[in-house]
């Protein structure tokens, strides 16, 4: 699941994933940082949140990645076809304004 909250050209975006089962470590990719792994922290329920700040503007693919090595969709958005075969999700930020 994201939210996300525009402020000017940029909006702060909370991505939020509960896994399946005994998951230790999730992390975050996209094309926002080509493609390189950032670790989501922890909640006490054991999902797993991360905070980004990204322009406006643009739409971004993204996936979870779950103990380094299973690469997820995001449930709650859109699936988008990548080069791989599979799919990405994809986060809408572009005709978002400033709320």
């Amino acid at each position: 699941m994201i939210t996300i909250n525009p402020k000017g050209v940029k909006a702060w975006v909370n991505f939020t994933f509960k896994p399946q089962g005994d998951v230790r470590a999730v992390a975050l990719a996209g094309e926002w940082n080509d493609w390189q792994s950032e670790e989501m922290h922890r909640k006490k329920d054991g999902a797993f949140y991360k905070r980004k700040q990204l322009l406006l503007g643009r739409n971004y693919e993204f996936k979870y990645i779950i103990e380094g090595n299973e690469w997820i969709n995001d449930p709650d958005t859109p699936a988008v076809p990548n080069p791989y075969g599979s799919h990405n999700s994809l986060m809408k930020l572009e005709g978002i304004k400033e709320i």
